[in-house]
């Protein structure tokens, strides 16, 4: 699909256990319903073409005869159809007998993957009827008039899409301690298809979901799994047809049962792209590809003719805020902790035992002063030891005044209000600037005289003084060069806006002070602002996100842009996707060309932050991370 997008489709069909005729009819229909859906992979089950529990049945040669006249059936049947698919049977192959997944596309048999470790335990007897792969000295076989690769652990290249690479392995493959998925992955595969007919117990999904999400992660892969349903529910146990489609640790669907009497189908669009740019920049992955001993054979190559599709996937539209109450929490908790541990060292190490912190009522200054109160308590040092420095100016509210003197109040924390007004007027003055005129030189005056008195103050009281910025302004250049822009130490460098939101919400749902809950829900009521030039009608007349655009989108533009290095018109496409009824294409579009501007033309800003503490996947430390 356009953007490295492709759409793979997990499939259960209904079958008889012994009866190829009525299996392949059924497993035709939901190959034809994946491609009327535009899947250009299909997975069908283990041994899907006969049923996985003939058990001896698999000795009967009319069995195994039919199965080939079936495959060459569906071959047949497809051979127009722009579709890879992969599904179960048994092969004879030099007088041994393999439990194999066959690859087909449009009428050709790409190869044929024997599976590598047959399960001979509690309700499994496998080796009683088929041979482990490395028992194979073929490299090829003859099946529906065709000659095909024979072999474990193969993989298929796909000849004009150079991130399209699928592997297939079968089962209890992936339940072993190196699976051969591991390898195919370090020779190519970006896909890995899994053929399964593991039965269901009580848990057994929940572990099933646990080790695709973890090979998939481990691997960098898209994993479709396709297990057999209750068509394969004979004698003691049962098959509920479970389908899973992980993308590089991220479930993107799971599903179980089957819709109808022919089976069901589980679609998810994967992006083949992001996980062949996420091994280019993981070293670590090339660095085990180049140690591999490892050698996989290569089946037949095949083509795939592209589609301009509307995405079936979710794109998360705050990729930065994790989803669920519960979970959300959990990474507030862990961010404060990782920010107030970071400047707890800081003050370790440095021997120096207060803070300094400009507190102007906004979100940013509330998240910092929060953090050093968590970093003494930490230290065991005493909440006096944090000064907060109220400096109002030109474009200050009393909201924003009133709520700053609030918060310190509640917290106990020593509060200095130190008007910067007449300094500034005196310093535009000298330079002979007009103080009507209310342009850059005119905002970032006051910008570098606050921080010129924080720092004074800080280095009169033998202090540290704490940056307040985050991650989202330094991306957009939101920030005063030699102004707002240094610090002694950021705790706020690597955490984007939108999440600022939600860590300062978590205070105030779980601080005990009446007082400073209130506070903080003030706080989080008031527009964003540096507050730079002069208030209307005593309220904030500087929007921050009416004049460089919202938050919400820049931070999606943020993480797209730095953790996958996306193109802007695939970060357009998944935008809009992810905002729709929010934000229409024309205002994405504006708003990502001001991000894409202001980004890099500002990195120069970037290029001397002072330290902070790395937060997630997303950071934009010169010395470490961009």
């Amino acid at each position: 699909m356009k953007d490295g997008f492709l759409r793979v489709c997990a499939a259960t069909p209904h079958i008889r256990i012994g009866n190829p005729g009525y299996n392949a009819q059924n497993i035709l229909a939901l190959i034809e319903k994946a491609k009327e859906n535009h899947a250009k992979v299909v997975v069908f089950p283990e041994l899907c073409l006969t049923g996985y529990t003939c058990h001896d049945l698999f000795f009967q040669n009319k069995l195994l005869e039919e199965a080939e006249s079936k495959l060459g059936f569906i071959l047949e049947k497809t051979k127009a159809w722009d579709i890879v698919i992969a599904l179960g049977l048994p092969v004879i192959a030099g007088g041994n007998l393999y439990n194999c997944g066959a690859v087909l596309h449009k009428g050709r048999l790409l190869g044929i993957v024997p599976k590598a470790y047959l399960p001979n335990y509690a309700e499994f007897y496998e080796m009683r009827h088929f041979s482990p792969a490395h028992r194979a000295m073929e490299t090829e076989t003859h099946l529906c008039g065709q000659t095909a690769p024979f072999g474990p652990g193969m993989i298929f290249q796909c000849e004009n899409i150079k991130a399209l690479c699928i592997g297939v392995e079968i089962c209890e493959d992936l339940w072993v301690p190196v699976p051969p998925s591991s390898g195919m992955a370090l020779s190519g595969a970006t896909v890995i298809l899994n053929l399964s007919a593991s039965n269901d117990a009580v848990g057994k999904a929940k572990y099933r979901n646990m080790l695709v999400e973890s090979q998939s992660g481990r691997c960098i892969c898209a994993y479709v799994y396709a297990g057999a349903g209750w068509g394969e529910s004979s004698q003691d146990l049962s098959y509920l047809g479970h389908r899973i489609i992980y993308e590089n640790g991220v479930l993107l669907k799971a599903e179980s049962g089957t819709d109808d009497d022919s089976g069901a189908l589980t679609f998810a669009d994967v992006d083949i792209q992001q996980l062949y740019l996420d091994r280019l920049k993981l070293n670590s992955f090339a660095q085990a590809k180049a140690e591999s001993r490892e050698d996989f054979m290569e089946g037949l190559g095949f083509t795939l003719k592209a589609e301009d599709l509307e995405l079936i996937r979710s794109i998360d539209p705050y990729p930065f805020v994790p989803s669920g109450e519960e979970e959300l929490e959990k990474r507030c908790e862990e961010i404060i902790a990782i920010q107030a541990w970071g400047l707890a060292e800081r003050l370790h190490a440095t021997g120096i035992g207060k803070v300094v912190v400009a507190l102007s009522g906004g979100l940013d200054s509330t998240l910092a002063l929060l953090v050093c109160q968590r970093a003494f308590k930490l230290c065991g040092l005493p909440a006096g030891n944090i000064t907060a420095i109220s400096m109002p100016g030109f474009g200050t509210t009393p909201g924003t005044k009133g709520n700053a003197a609030s918060l310190a109040d509640a917290l106990g924390i020593k509060l200095i209000e130190v008007p910067i007004s007449d300094a500034v007027k005196q310093h535009l003055k000298d330079i002979g600037h007009d103080i009507n005129v209310h342009d850059i030189t005119y905002e970032n005056a006051q910008a570098r005289e606050r921080t010129q008195v924080a720092m004074d103050i800080a280095n009169k009281t033998d202090a540290i003084m704490v940056g307040t910025g985050d991650m989202s302004e330094l991306a957009l250049g939101w920030t005063t060069y030699g102004g707002d822009h240094m610090s002694m130490y950021g705790v706020n460098s690597g955490v984007p806006k939108t999440l600022v939101k939600y860590l300062v919400g978590y205070f105030a749902k779980t601080i005990e002070n009446e007082k400073a809950r209130k506070t903080l829900c003030s706080i989080l009521d008031t527009p964003i602002s540096p507050e730079l030039t002069p208030p209307s009608k005593g309220k904030i007349a500087q929007l921050t996100e009416q004049i460089i655009g919202p938050y919400d989108l820049h931070d999606f533009f943020l993480y797209h842009t730095v953790r996958h290095g996306f193109a802007p018109a695939k970060i357009k496409r998944m935008a809009v996707l992810a905002f729709a009824g929010k934000f229409g294409a024309a205002e994405v579009d504006k708003w990502l060309k001001v991000f894409i501007e202001r980004f890099f033309r500002n990195q120069f800003k970037r290029s001397c932050l002072p330290d902070g503490p790395k937060v997630g996947s997303v950071a934009l430390s010169p010395r470490g991370d961009w």
